[in-house]
This record gives structure tokens, sequence and C-alpha cells, in this order.
């Protein structure tokens, strides 16, 4: 197998490889007692979930490379040292060394099952037969949001630190996916396990975007903290060379605002999605701009990022979330993820169709509304070169808190 070389610099560039994770059993996994520390707000549908992420996975599949989670951990698990390792690293992080022997026993297919859909609690003793838990080692209810576990930047491959404790296994699999799967080749950085001077920290990939090679925009608040951004900051200060980072502070509630691209993301070379009443008409949040040039580091405030990208070359011309029809329409759609669109390629991206308002002004805007059902039937296709907004129906999906960027991973971009 031809290891591909990752590279992404920017969010636009046509997607020529992509992870994503098919949700399953995993999501289903979870009662009403469990939805707070799971980090969910409600119980999804997986029946009615599954049917509309397959919308999603049929459009990849048309226009890209696509690679399944599962796949790719079960291949690297039929290697005895990386299951070795794989499993010790778990079970010792989990806390969980009963499981140990019993992980072991399973072959690659069962493994990889286990470690995604959780492990039921066997209940051989006092304290397990008296416990409250369900789950031994706990399903990941979100990794079907693959962005957040690891990041792409050039040819580097960032593993997120996440915020949540229940969502640490999601990087862990990601970094030995990255490290042993013989499909990949890259330089991995991973912060939490070097001997660094940041304590407390936690960054995740829905904060981060890629705006150009020298260009990266942060999100900070509940899930990516100050500190992470100071690890960026000294890494690019090792590397000597220009670079500079655009940080936006989000607020912390309500839990829509969990990551800078549920408020922004980029659709075209000159054209971005914003939630206008956070990034343009609040003072509250700031925008700040870091500048790191061979070693040295400026930082100033801007006033918001679509002027800090215009300073350096980037005039992007803003579209909505929820139209300008009024505040309550736009708080509306942002919730169920209305400002999180995922490109395939320069001024194509996909969305939830359920965000009626902002489907519209993009379509004011210049782009061709297609439904991602009619794709995949053969009644439509996309469009050579030409603006379109792919729309998924995500009503049952956007309940789970993320959008088309949240669910996709990519790990390979043409340059723009």
């Amino acid at each position: 197998m031809e290891k591909v070389k990752i590279e992404v610099n920017s969010e636009v560039g046509v997607l020529e490889g992509v992870i994503i994770h098919s949700p399953g059993s995993e999501v289903e996994n979870m009662t009403p007692n469990m939805v707070q520390k799971a980090l969910y707000s409600d119980i999804l549908n997986l029946s009615v979930a599954k049917a509309e992420y397959k919308q999603f996975s049929d459009v990849l599949h048309q226009v890209t490379k696509v690679y399944e989670v599962r796949d790719l951990l079960t291949v690297i698990l039929q290697k005895q040292e990386v299951k070795n390792m794989l499993v010790r690293r778990i079970t010792q992080h989990e806390q969980v060394p009963s499981l140990r022997e019993r992980l072991m026993e399973l072959d690659a297919p069962a493994l990889t099952t286990a470690l995604v859909e959780g492990v039921e609690i066997t209940r051989d003793n006092l304290s397990k037969f008296l416990s409250r838990e369900q789950f031994e080692l706990d399903p990941l209810h979100n990794f079907f949001f693959t962005r957040d576990a690891s990041i792409v930047s050039g040819h580097e491959l960032l593993i997120s630190k996440m915020a949540s404790r229940v969502r640490d296994r999601e990087s862990i699999i990601m970094e030995s996916i990255f490290n042993f799967h013989p499909l990949f080749k890259c330089n991995t950085v991973n912060p939490a396990s070097e001997n660094l001077i940041y304590k407390d920290f936690s960054f995740e990939g829905g904060d981060f975007l890629i705006a150009r090679d020298d260009v990266m925009l942060v999100g900070t608040g509940s899930r990516t903290t100050p500190t992470a951004i100071d690890f960026l900051i000294d890494h690019y200060k090792n590397q000597k060379k220009v670079q500079h980072i655009i940080v936006q502070e989000l607020p912390y509630e309500p839990e829509s605002f969990i990551h800078l691209d549920m408020v922004f993301t980029l659709l075209d070379v000159d054209k971005c999605m914003i939630y206008e009443p956070l990034l343009i008409h609040s003072s509250r949040y700031l925008t700040i701009h870091i500048t790191i040039n061979n070693g040295k580091v400026h930082i100033v405030e801007e006033p918001n990022i679509l002027t800090a990208l215009k300073k350096l070359g980037m005039d992007m011309e803003p579209v909505l979330c929820g139209g300008s029809r009024d505040v309550m329409t736009q708080e509306r759609e942002q919730w169920h993820s209305g400002a999180n669109f995922f490109a395939i390629a320069p001024g194509q991206v996909m969305g939830y169709g359920r965000n009626q308002y902002t489907i519209e002004e993009m379509n004011r805007h210049g782009f061709e509304i297609i439904k991602a059902k009619d794709i995949a039937a053969g009644k439509a296709v996309i469009p050579d070169g030409k603006k379109c907004v792919i729309s998924i129906e995500g009503a049952e999906l956007s309940r789970g808190g993320g959008g088309c960027r949240c669910m996709s991973m990519p790990f390979k971009r043409a340059a723009v």
C-alpha cells in the first residue's frame, strides 16, 4: 500500500482524503442518566441518525477517498504489538486494568467493536453489583464527530487533548491509526505526551480552522484553553516560520458555542459563514491576532475575524447564519449547527437542510441548493466549478451538537 502524505493548507481545497465514523450502537448505548456524562442534551434515535448520516457519507464517497475509523482501527489491531500497546494504554488511562486480559482475547474486529461501542460491566463482585454504571468501558458516544480528536495542519498531525475525559479514547485511537496504519505518512505532534510545562490544557479540532498555510483560526472557550494556544505559539517559534494565529473568544454557554466552527466556517476562497450576533455585534468576546515571525511573537487585538483576515490579504464576504430576517431566527439555526459547513471543493459545501433560512441566504449569495439524497439517487449531480450547497437531512444528527464539518476529518486537500 502506497503511503499518503497528509496535507491540509486550507478549509476549501478539493478534498482528496477524509476519515469518518458512521454512527453505530455506541450512540444508542445511552440512557437518560448517562446523557450529561456523554456530553449530549438528548438521546438520539439511531435509525433516523444513520439514515441522515448515510446521505452525508454517500456524497463523500462520490467525490473523494473515504476511510472509516472502524476499518482503519481493525487493520492496526491485527498487529500484535499495536494491540498490546493500545489495550494497555486504554485500560491504564481509563483505570480498568481488570479488562486487559478480556480485551486481549478478542480478535481485531471484536476488539474494535469493544473499544468503540463499550464493554458492559460484569457484576462479579459486590462493588460492581451495586454500581449504577452500565458499562465498565464506556461507549464512544461522540466519535462520529471525527473532527475533534486530531487536526491536520500542513504536513503535521496534532493530537487533541479533549476537554472531557470521556472523549480521551478517541484521541488515543486516532493517534494510533495515523502512527501505525500503512496508509499514512505524517509527523505526529501530541502535546499531552511530551514533557511540557503546559498543565490543565485542552484543545479540540472543532476550534481549529486552517485558513491558509500560514493562517490558523482558533476558538478559545469551553473546549480549547489559552494554554493550548500558548503551546502552538511555542511550537511555531521553534520552527522559525511566519505564522498567524487568529484567536476568537467564545462564550462558555450555551452549549451550541462549544467550538469556533459552530459560529464560523469557510465556504470558498472569498466567502465565509458567520454567526453575526457573536462575531460582529458583540464586544464582550475578543478577537486576537498573534504573529510569530522568526521566533518573535507579536499580539494585537482586532475588531473581528473578518478584519483580521482582510489585513492578511483574505477579503471574505460574510454569509449570515439564519439569514438577515431577525436575531431569533439566527439564534435558532445556529443552535442546530447552522454555521457549520464542510467544503468538498472551493465554493462547494455540505450542511444541514433543516436550517432553511441559512440555506436560502446562501442561495442569495450564488450557491445552488442540491439535496444530498438526490445526488445519491442519481437525480442530481454536483456542478463542475460552480458554487453549491449540498443539504443533508440533519434533524436528528443536529441534536448531537454538531454539523457536517464536525463529522469529517480531512487529511488531504489539494492546493487552492
